[in-house]
């Protein structure tokens, strides 16, 4: 049971960075409040259970939608920011969400909120089930983001990650595609909140600090930004280190932020992106198999 804990929560923290990636990653936004969305998703499905009687199964959407509708609003805040500044506003809003869930009594405010477990077909969702569940939302997001690279969608992001005003001058929207950029990425984290507030069966402000945003945003640099595989490679190396390294738990983030100074000094592409020193070596021995085998086979035919 607990290899099958620590792979609910590595799945959860998957999902996050896959879903920062497509801003940060793809969009090239600079988003560090992305923990936020995550409680957004979470109290809201919360709330919506507790409270309101509402089955577990449609707040999941709910929590999509909600928190879309929040990005959104921050989509429409980034057309007028770029860089530093908003990488500052996104900062400020992960500390307002959380102290809107600190200080307000209907969501329990500093003492936390409890949460029922889901049930699926009068079976009660344990981690077994959560991870099963998991897995279904990570494959269905990975073809989603692979579809979305070999889109004009993809296209267009492409150019606003590399030039925002040479994107402009070609006719490409650039507003629209950073809105939708925003609202899809916080939507799929409010999706991965709702799940983890009933997997976790109780939830406190704290379980969304900035230090989350930290920790996803270290997943997804470490492991390789603008990838499918870099996130998916960071938040398993982030997720089993903790486990691995307990007697360094108090100082974990003075290593995530040694990692990103590392990381952005020497492998800014991380350790799986399209330019690091692994992907390149594996290229290259890629490379020289085949050309091997095809030297092998030039040779018979002669």
């Amino acid at each position: 049971m607990y290899f099958t804990v620590v792979a609910v929560n590595i799945g959860i923290f998957m999902l996050l960075a896959l879903s920062l990636n497509i801003i940060t990653g793809y969009a090239g936004q600079s988003a560090m409040g992305h923990a936020a969305f995550f409680g957004i998703g979470a109290y809201a499905s919360a709330l919506m259970t507790s409270k309101m009687a509402i089955n577990f199964w449609i707040t999941l959407p709910a929590a999509f939608i909600i928190t879309g509708a929040v990005g959104a609003i921050l989509g429409f805040v980034s057309i007028r920011m770029r860089d530093d500044f908003l990488a500052i506003t996104t900062i400020g809003i992960n500390f307002i969400v959380v102290a809107i869930f600190q200080y307000s009594p209907v969501l329990g405010a500093s003492l936390g909120m409890a949460v029922s477990k889901p049930m699926f077909f009068n079976i009660k969702m344990n981690p077994p089930q959560n991870l099963i569940l998991l897995i279904i939302l990570i494959v269905l997001v990975s073809l989603f983001i692979k579809k979305m690279n070999r889109s004009w969608f993809g296209l267009a992001l492409s150019s606003i990650r590399n030039d925002e005003t040479a994107a402009s001058s070609i006719g490409i929207d650039v507003n629209r595609y950073k809105i939708l950029t925003f609202i899809i990425g916080t939507a799929l984290a409010g999706m991965t909140g709702a799940i983890y507030a009933h997997h976790m069966t109780f939830i406190y402000s704290s379980d969304f600090a900035f230090v989350v945003s930290i920790s996803i945003l270290s997943m997804v640099v470490v492991g390789g930004i603008g990838t499918i595989r870099g996130p998916v490679f960071g938040s398993i190396l982030l997720g089993v280190a903790p486990e691995l390294f307990r007697f360094l738990d108090n100082y974990r983030m003075i290593v995530y932020g040694g990692l990103l100074v590392l990381m952005m000094r020497f492998q800014p592409g991380g350790l799986l992106g399209d330019e690091s020193f692994i992907v390149k070596s594996i290229r290259k021995l890629y490379s020289a198999i085949l050309n091997k085998r095809g030297g092998g086979a030039n040779a018979g035919n002669a």
